[in-house]
């Protein structure tokens, strides 16, 4: 017994300086799956076998979309903050502000200084890899 397979035939559209043309549910369904995999987006591009510069203005245009229905409401973000006795015992210089994140990563916080920093490494952890 022989088995019968079946080409799945697609006609390619390009535009005028021959650049192919990719349907909207094509680029819905690439962006889906871009999300879920963890990749880099040169890497899935390449994967893909998209021009990295389409892929991200893709993705620009997406996040974009995103943007705009967005409510200010779901901008905010909650944490949770407690207040301890401070220790007066001990060398170590008193600390203003723990932080601690998800991961079981801590800050120490002790001045001013430090504070700017902490919340440049905190925006830097929020944007996606």
């Amino acid at each position: 017994m022989t088995g019968t397979t079946q080409a799945v035939e697609a006609i390619i559209k390009t535009d005028g300086l021959g650049r192919i043309k990719t349907p909207p549910e094509r680029r819905r369904t690439l962006l889906e799956e871009f999300e879920r995999s963890g990749l880099s987006g040169k890497k899935f591009a390449a994967l893909a076998g998209i021009k990295y510069q389409t892929f991200a203005s893709w993705l620009q245009k997406r996040r974009g979309q995103g943007k705009s229905q967005a409510k200010p409401a779901d901008t905010v973000r909650w944490l949770e903050a407690v207040v301890e006795k401070a220790q007066t015992s001990g060398v170590r210089s008193p600390v203003a502000l723990v932080v601690e994140l998800p991961g079981g990563a801590r800050m120490e916080i002790s001045d001013a200084t430090q504070a700017g920093l902490a919340a440049s490494l905190l925006r830097s952890l929020a944007q996606p890899c």
